[in-house]
């Protein structure tokens, strides 16, 4: 079975390819024009995923899936959620969206910090979405960055035992990160249709 991704993002791209282990994993973009952008426009993660993965089925013949994900900060009643690649603005890095939440974050108590990684895949075929599945991680917001590996808001995304998300081993966060977590439900769905 081949199964094409909705991304430029080579870190995501990678990070699928190893939690699929066995499906064949591409980017949509190795066969459609690297220009087409579908634009973000809905309110949900569930939305986004969905927008992104009809959209881009239409010109493939095949499964894509696309994923909506960010963090969710309970002090910000959510936010940064669907914003999270944009928090800064349009266009901006991942420290700029670090910087931004740890300043905001600056002056709410360290036990109000709590927050969730959360992803949403979309499975479609054809201009249609079959099925969606997500995925939560939870954790804190911490006060301070720390390790070198992963990407986002990895730096500053704390888990429960203290440690950030930045400091795993990809092995080890692939195993309990959210998009881990959604992906698990679509490798089920996906082995159970195979099987019919």
């Amino acid at each position: 079975m081949k199964l094409f991704v909705a991304t430029k993002n080579q870190h995501k791209l990678r990070e699928i390819k190893e939690i699929l282990d066995g499906i064949e994993v591409c980017s949509v973009y190795d066969v459609v024009d690297n220009s087409i952008d579908v634009e973000e426009t809905g309110v949900t993660f569930v939305e986004n995923a969905s927008l992104k993965a009809k959209a881009l089925s239409k010109l493939v013949d095949g499964y894509v899936i696309a994923d909506d994900s960010g963090i969710s900060v309970d002090a910000l009643d959510g936010a940064p959620g669907v914003y999270s690649a944009r928090f800064a603005g349009e266009g901006a890095t991942d420290s700029m969206n670090n910087e931004k939440l740890m300043e905001i974050m600056k002056p709410v108590p360290a036990e109000e910090c709590t927050a969730s990684y959360v992803c949403v895949i979309a499975l479609a075929e054809k201009g249609l979405v079959e099925r969606t599945f997500s995925g939560l991680c939870e954790g804190f917001v911490a006060k301070e960055y720390k390790g070198e590996n992963g990407f986002g808001y990895d730096p500053m995304f704390a888990l429960p035992d203290g440690r950030h998300m930045a400091e795993l081993k990809e092995e080890e966060k692939n195993r309990i990160s959210h998009r881990h977590m959604a992906l698990q439900g679509l490798a089920e769905y996906l082995k159970a249709k195979t099987e019919e």
